[in-house]
C-alpha cells in the first residue's frame, strides 16, 4: 500500500481512534483550492491514484490529472483506477474461476509458475443466479426449488468451493444467502477499507452491471466485464477516460401514493433523455436528505439503465446511521466516519456551501413524481400509472416497436376461455400471468417490501384474491427481508395472495421465472396473445422474463400486488375497483388499501433492526448442510472432468504463444448477422432456459441429458461449447439477413442457406473464413456478460461495425480481442446501401492505433471509413495481445 520510497508519502497522516493508531492519505491538503472543487466520486478517484502511485502502473501526472479534473475532464484524459476490491455473482464468476483454472494450466504449459494466478485484489463470489421459481404459491416452494437448485447445480457449486480452497484473497457467499447486491449492501460493504491500519475508501469494480447499487451508500463502483474484472484480480488497474461529472440535484419531498421505485423510474427516463452514456451521476441537494439509504440504492442501482457509469450518494450522517441499523461493529462505524469526514468526503446535502462544481447540473423536485412503471420492453420507457392503461390499448395496434405489437383492430377484443384447476378462467391481451416481487432494485429497500406486505393485508382483509393461475412469487435479496416480514406480521398476507418465498437470488428478474400453468401458456401460444409480467425488476427486455409474457412491466412491489389482485395491465386504478368487498358491500380502489407513510415508518422503526442484520450475517460463509457437505479435490489445477456438461476447459489459450501475434487485416469476411437498434447482451447470449430445437440442446442431447436436466444458458457458463451454440440464440433475435423472421436464424453464403446461426458460424470456421456483425446502436446494452463477447469470439467474429456501443460490452470485446468499429458521420449499414451479402475487407495492421479511422472495402465496390473503438492504449495493448487474459498470461512468463 506504501512504501518509504513512496512520492506522496509526505501526506501519510497519523489518526488515533481510542488510543489506536491508524494511518491515511490526507488528499485534501494536497491542493485545498482545487480539491473542494472536485465532485466527491472524483475524490475517490484521487485518493486511489495517490495511495497506489508507483510511477508504473500510476504515475505523478496521473495525480496532477485528476486533482485538476475541471480542465482535464473536457479533454478524455486517460487515467488508471485500482478498485479496493472485485465483486462477483455466479453466472460470471463461474467463468471467472474457469478462466483461472486454464490460465494456470496455460501458464505451466508455458513454462511459467501456475501459482502466480491467484487473486491480489480481494473479491467477493455471491451465488444467486442460479435457484429458479420451479414450484410457487406452496409453503413448501423454498424447500423444494432449493433442492432443485442444488440437483441441478451440483457441478458448478463443487467446482466454486474448489476454487475457494485453491485461490487465496476469495470469499465466496453461498447459494441460499441473498442478491449479490443486497447482501454487499447489507454486509460486504465496508465504506472505508482498514488494511494493516491504513484506511482507505471502499470501492470495486463487479461483473453485474447492477453492481453500482452500492453507490447509494458512498462508494463509487461499478459493473465490468467478466474479463476486465480478472485482470484487476490479478492486481491490474483499470485504464479509463477520466469521467464528467454530472450533478442531479434533489429537492422537495414525495406525496403518499409515491415510492422510491416511481422516483428511480422518474430519473431513469430522465437521465436516458440526457444522455450520461460514460459519465458519472452524484447526486446532491436537499431532497437527497429525505431518502433513505435503501431509497437511494435503489435509484444507483438502475444506474445501467439511465447509461451512467456510476450514480453516486456521497456517504453522510444516513449513511453512518444504516450502518449502525445493519449490525456493523461499533469500531469500524468509528473510524469510517473520522476518516471521511478528515479526507473530506463525509456530505452534508444541507450544506450548499460544500456542493463541488459539475460538468453540467439538472434538477428533480420530488413532489413532482408520479407513481409509473417502465415498460413493454425496455427499463428506459416510463408510463404513469394513470396513463397505462390507455398506453397498453394503443401499443396492441402500434406498429411492432419498443411501444408496438403491431395487431390488428379486429384482433385487440380478443378474449379466450381456458380450464385450470377444473375452474374455467379467461385471458385476453393484457391479462398478467406473471405477478413477481423480485430483484435487488426494490428487495434490498423495507419500505417498499413493507408496503407490499401492508397492501396485500388491506387487501385479503377485505376479501380481495389473486387469480390461482397467475404464477406469483416473492424471492427476497436477503434473509433480512424474510425477518423483519414475518416479525410485522406482513409474511402471512402475502402467503395468502400466493406470494410465498420461493428463494433467495435474483430469479424472475434475470429470467429463472421457470414454468408457467401449461393450460395458460397454451391459450397464449395457440391465440397469439399480449400476455403480461409484472414484477419489481430492473429489466424487461423482450425474451427475458419469460417466453409467454411479450409485455413486461417494471413496477415497485406494492404495485406489482395491486395489478396481481387486478389480473390485468388495462386498468385504471382511479375509476376502476380491484373488486367488491362483501364485507364493506362495496367496490375497493387501490386508494383503500394504498398504505400511508406513517405506518410504514412506523412498520420500519420497529421491525427493521440490527439484530436481524446479526443473525443473518453471522454465518454468512457457512451455508446450508448440503454446501456444507460438499467435498471437492484439493489441489492447485482443476482436474477437468471430460465428461461433465457444466465445468469444460475453454480453448482460449490453446494455440497461445509466448510471442505476440501480428495484427493483420481482415480479409474477405461474411457477414454472419446484421442487426438493428439496442441489441442486448440477452440477445447475444441469452441467460435463460434452453429451447429443445436449439443448438445447444442438440448438444446436450447427445451427451445424455433429458430435457429437464437442461438447465439455463446461464448455469452452464462454465462449459463453452453449450454456451458458443448458445450465442445469438434469443428467440426475439431480429435479424435484417432474415427479412423479418425473428428467432437464431441466418443465412450461410454463398450457399444461400438459412440455418442457426451456430451452425453458419461453424461452416464459416471449417472453411476458414473470417466473419463479423453489423449492428445498430447501443449494441451490447444491458446486464454485463463475458459470454456475450467470449460467444462471438468461439464462433470465428472478428469484429463488430455498429453505429454505438454500450460501455461494459465494448470493454468486453477488447477483453476478447474482437475489435469494435464504429460507423462515422451518421452512416449506417442501411445508408451505405449494404445488403449483407458482400464480403468485407477492414484494413488494419501493426500501425493500428488507439482510436483511429481505417477504411473498410467490399466486393461490390462499396467503401466506408470507420472509427476503431480501441479507446486507451491499454485497450490497444489488449487487442495486440489476442485479448487481456492472453496479456496477463505473457506478463507472468
Amino acid at each position: 500500500m506504501h512504501t518509504d520510497g513512496h512520492t506522496f508519502k509526505i501526506f501519510l497522516k497519523d489518526l488515533f481512534i481510542e488510543g489506536e493508531k491508524f494511518q491515511y492519505y490526507d488528499v485534501s491538503i494536497i491542493n485545498e483550492e482545487k480539491y473542494a472543487l472536485l465532485p466527491y466520486s472524483i475524490r475517490v478517484l484521487l485518493e486511489s491514484a495517490v495511495r497506489n502511485c508507483d510511477e508504473f502502473q500510476v504515475t505523478s501526472k496521473d495525480v496532477k490529472n485528476i486533482l485538476n479534473w475541471p480542465e482535464t475532464q473536457k479533454n478524455e484524459v486517460e487515467i488508471p483506477f485500482l478498485p479496493s476490491r472485485v465483486l462477483l455473482q455466479d453466472f460470471t464468476g463461474v467463468p471467472a474461476v474457469v478462466d483461472f483454472a486454464a490460465m494456470r494450466d496455460a501458464i505451466k504449459r508455458l513454462g511459467g509458475d501456475a501459482q502466480k494466478i491467484n487473486p491480489i485484489c480481494p473479491a467477493d463470489l455471491v451465488i444467486d443466479h442460479s435457484i429458479q421459481v420451479d414450484v410457487a404459491r406452496s409453503a413448501e416452494a423454498l424447500e423444494k426449488n432449493q433442492k432443485l437448485e442444488f440437483e441441478r447445480n451440483l457441478e458448478r457449486f463443487q467446482f466454486l468451493k474448489w476454487g475457494a480452497n485453491a485461490f487465496k484473497n476469495m470469499l465466496i457467499v453461498p447459494p441460499g444467502s441473498g442478491i449479490v447486491h443486497q447482501v454487499n449492501l447489507e454486509c460486504l460493504a465496508r465504506v472505508v477499507f482498514n488494511t494493516d491500519h491504513l484506511l482507505y475508501p471502499d470501492s470495486l469494480v463487479g461483473t453485474d452491471s447492477h453492481t453500482t447499487m452500492i453507490n447509494g451508500l458512498g462508494i463509487v463502483g461499478w459493473g465490468v466485464g467478466g474479463i476486465e474484472a480478472e485482470a484487476v484480480m490479478l492486481g491490474q488497474s483499470i485504464s479509463m477516460v477520466l469521467p464528467q461529472v454530472v450533478g442531479y440535484k434533489i429537492t422537495g419531498k414525495l406525496n403518499d401514493m409515491c415510492t422510491s421505485t416511481d422516483v428511480v423510474l422518474t430519473i431513469t427516463k430522465n437521465l436516458r433523455q440526457i444522455g450520461v452514456v460514460g459519465k458519472f451521476v452524484e447526486f446532491f441537494g436537499p431532497g437527497v436528505y429525505q431518502l433513505s439509504i435503501a431509497d437511494r440504492a435503489t435509484i444507483a442501482n438502475m444506474c445501467p439503465e439511465y447509461g451512467a457509469t456510476i450514480g453516486f450518494f456521497p456517504a453522510d450522517e444516513k449513511a453512518i446511521k444504516y450502518l449502525v441499523q445493519t449490525g456493523r461493529n461499533n469500531k469500524s462505524i468509528r473510524f469510517i466516519e473520522e476518516y471521511l469526514r478528515a479526507t473530506k468526503m463525509f456530505r452534508d446535502y444541507n450544506d450548499e456551501k460544500s456542493d463541488p462544481i459539475y460538468s453540467q447540473v439538472h434538477e428533480l423536485d420530488l413532489s413532482t413524481v408520479k407513481p409509473c412503471v417502465s415498460g413493454p420492453k425496455r427499463p428506459q420507457d416510463k408510463v404513469f400509472v394513470k396513463d397505462l392503461k390507455t398506453e397498453f390499448v394503443k401499443s396492441l395496434t402500434n406498429k411492432v416497436g419498443f411501444s408496438g405489437y403491431g395487431l390488428k383492430p379486429d384482433d385487440v377484443s380478443r378474449e379466450i376461455k381456458f380450464v385450470h384447476e377444473n375452474e374455467e378462467y379467461s385471458l385476453k391481451h393484457g391479462s398478467i400471468v406473471i405477478a413477481a416481487i423480485t430483484s435487488c432494485t426494490n428487495t434490498s429497500n423495507p419500505s417498499v417490501m413493507l408496503a407490499a406486505g401492508l397492501l396485500a393485508k388491506k387487501a385479503i382483509e377485505l376479501g380481495l384474491k389473486v387469480k390461482p393461475y397467475i404464477k406469483t412469487s416473492l424471492s427476497p435479496g436477503s434473509g433480512v427481508v424474510t425477518e423483519y416480514l414475518n416479525k410485522s406480521g406482513m409474511l402471512p398476507a402475502l402467503e395468502t395472495l400466493g406470494f410465498n418465498i420461493v428463494g433467495y437470488g435474483c430469479m424472475t428478474c434475470i429470467g429463472n421465472s421457470g414454468p408457467i400453468p401449461e393450460s395458460v401458456t397454451e391459450a397464449i401460444d395457440k391465440n397469439d396473445l399480449i400476455a403480461v409480467g409484472i414484477l419489481s425488476g430492473n429489466r424487461n427486455f423482450e425474451g427475458r422474463i419469460h417466453p409467454s409474457t411479450r409485455a413486461n412491466y417494471l413496477a415497485s412491489p406494492p404495485l406489482v400486488i395491486a395489478y396481481a389482485i387486478a389480473g390485468r395491465i388495462d386498468i385504471d386504478f382511479e375509476n376502476e375497483s380491484l373488486g367488491f368487498s362483501e364485507k364493506l358491500n362495496r367496490e375497493i380502489y387501490l386508494s383503500d388499501i394504498w398504505p400511508t407513510r406513517q405506518e410504514l415508518q412506523e412498520l420500519e422503526t420497529n421491525y427493521v433492526i440490527p439484530e436481524m442484520f446479526n443473525k443473518v450475517y453471522e454465518k454468512i460463509t457457512v451455508g446450508s448442510p448440503q454446501w456444507a457437505n460438499l467435498t471437492v479435490p484439493l489441489t492447485d489445477l482443476y482436474p477437468w472432468n471430460l465428461e461433465s456438461t457444466y465445468i469444460k476447459q475453454p480453448p482460449f489459450f490453446e494455440n497461445m504463444t509466448a510471442d505476440l501475434p501480428p495484427v493483420q487485416s481482415i480479409k474477405n469476411a461474411r457477414l454472419l448477422l446484421y442487426l438493428g437498434d439496442s441489441i442486448t447482451t440477452d440477445h447475444i447470449s441469452p441467460a435463460g432456459s434452453i429451447a429443445r430445437n436449439s443448438p445447444a440442446a442438440k448438444y446436450l442431447l447427445e451427451r445424455g441429458l433429458a430435457p429437464r436436466d437442461f438447465n439455463s444458458y446461464g448455469s452452464r457458463r462454465g462449459n463453452d461449447a453449450v454456451m458458443s451454440r448458445g450465442t445469438f440464440a434469443n428467440i426475439r433475435l431480429v435479424n435484417k439477413l432474415m427479412n423479418g423472421q425473428t428467432g437464431p436464424k441466418t443465412i450461410f453464403f454463398p450457399k444461400n442457406q438459412i440455418m442457426d446461426v451456430y451452425d453458419a458460424a461453424d461452416n464459416y470456421k471449417r472453411e476458414n473464413i473470417p466473419i463479423i456483425v453489423i449492428a445498430g446502436k447501443e449494441y451490447g446494452s444491458g446486464s454485463s456478460r463475458d459470454w456475450a463477447a467470449k460467444g462471438p469470439w468461439m464462433l470465428g467474429v472478428k469484429a463488430i461495425i455498429a453505429e454505438s456501443y454500450e460501455r461494459i460490452h465494448r470493454s468486453n470485446l477488447i477483453g476478447m480481442g474482437i475489435i469494435p468499429f464504429q460507423f462515422l458521420n451518421g452512416e449506417t449499414g442501411e445508408s451505405l446501401n449494404l445488403n449483407g451479402t458482400e464480403k468485407f475487407n477492414i484494413l488494419i495492421d501493426e500501425s493500428l492505433t488507439v482510436k483511429q479511422i481505417v477504411e473498410v472495402e467490399t466486393d461490390t465496390g462499396i467503401k466506408f471509413k470507420v472509427l476503431t473503438r480501441i479507446d486507451t492504449n491499454v485497450e490497444l495493448n489488449y487487442i495486440k495481445n489476442g485479448g487481456i487474459l492472453n496479456y496477463m498470461i505473457r506478463k507472468f512468463l
